[in-house]
């Protein structure tokens, strides 16, 4: 059969990943040689006049306070969905029943059943599915990788991860991400992405043994009352990993008060160490010290050209690229996927992997135990 010259997009939310999925579909064809256009088609939101609003400003063709309609709709070819972790399971399912490609934020789902439940049905079905983690597309993380991985640093023997920001610092007030039916709190809202880093440098893990902390139990209301909490607001973590002896250590929280932005991780090794963070995520720290001269210290490695998903975007070094690129690398991931009728590098089955791994860090927090991730449901 032949392919489709263009393809549908239809985004669900219009927030601040509803706008850079948009971005990144808009903009994906300006960067990468595609053989398959994404059109943006449909936006939905709620109410319909901030959909409309939204689709306008975005470059949508229309705009719907309907998802299921934007779903069926049969000129939509690929669905994001970009609302609220809670809205995940059920936009998914019906994408996945109408046999539409579906790239999903993280994370996947709020409990670990869901997630199974929408991993069994994309793989039943065949459909292709990615879910977004878009730091693990940044070229100075692959570069760690690759440095990782071709024994540069020598024998790993430590990895400290980190994902913190102040966003629900001092008391801040209620949301959606306090609700119980919210997937973790700060574990699964910005813990995932620090777990995701530590497979994606270090591989599998074997079991964990975590902490999880609610410092504020209830949060003021817009009314001048307050709410009980129900998630977590940080989260500290030990890691077993597969391949490696020595444990981890991977920690979250949303009340880190003064941070922005704080994902990075610290990498040693035995002939030299890694020092990444997000906030300056076009540089990579590497240590390669020589003991007899004492010419040693850390140096810092500036993206450029040479370095894999940089130069789409610029052809000389040390000019950087965005947070947005970050997602149009993941956009133009996904449509080489599709062009070539494969699975993509993080698929749902991928993301079930980050769900069964902070579910046995909340068994381990409730249990104060170790938790062996062979004891969780895939």
């Amino acid at each position: 059969m032949k392919q489709k010259e263009t393809l549908g997009v239809g985004v669900i939310g219009s927030g601040f990943m509803g706008k850079a999925h948009a971005w990144a579909f808009g903009n994906v064809g300006r960067f990468f040689p595609l053989k398959q256009e994404p059109i943006l088609k449909i936006l939905a939101d709620i109410p319909l006049d901030k959909a409309q609003a939204a689709a306008k400003q975005l470059g949508f063709e229309s705009a719907t306070d309907d998802w299921k309609s934007l779903i069926h709709h049969p000129e939509i070819d690929i669905v994001s969905i970009t609302t609220p972790n809670n809205l995940h399971t059920p936009m998914a399912l019906e994408a996945i029943d109408a046999k539409k490609i579906v790239y999903c934020e993280k994370p996947l789902a709020t409990t670990l059943n869901d997630a199974i439940k929408m991993t069994n049905a994309a793989e039943k079905a065949g459909v292709i599915t990615m879910v977004g983690f878009n730091y693990l597309r940044n070229p100075m993380m692959i570069t760690a990788k690759e440095i990782i991985q071709s024994g540069e640093i020598g024998e790993i023997t430590g990895y400290r991860g980190i994902h913190s920001e102040g966003f629900m610092a001092n008391a801040a007030p209620y949301n959606w991400r306090c609700e119980k039916d919210q997937f973790g709190g700060a574990l699964g809202d910005i813990g995932s992405h620090a777990l995701a880093t530590a497979r994606f440098l270090l591989g599998e893990f074997d079991s964990v043994c975590g902490k999880l902390d609610t410092i504020y139990n209830s949060r003021p209301t817009s009314d001048g009352g307050s709410k009980p909490v129900y998630t977590d607001d940080q989260v500290n973590t030990l890691i077993q990993f597969k391949d490696h002896n020595f444990t981890g250590v991977v920690t979250s929280s949303w009340l880190a008060t003064g941070w922005e932005m704080h994902h990075g991780f610290e990498i040693c090794g035995s002939k030299g160490s890694l020092i990444f963070d997000q906030a300056r995520f076009n540089e990579l720290q590497i240590y390669k010290g020589d003991q007899k001269t004492g010419r040693r210290g850390f140096t810092t490695i500036v993206a450029g050209p040479e370095h894999q998903g940089y130069g789409e975007f610029c052809p000389a070094g040390g000019h950087q690229i965005g947070f947005n690129d970050l997602k149009t690398l993941e956009v133009g991931k996904l449509m080489g996927c599709i062009e070539k009728n494969i699975q993509t590098d993080f698929n749902f089955r991928d993301a079930l992997t980050i769900v069964r791994i902070s579910e046995a860090i909340s068994i381990s927090s409730t249990e104060n135990r170790w938790v062996n991730l062979d004891e969780i449901a895939s």
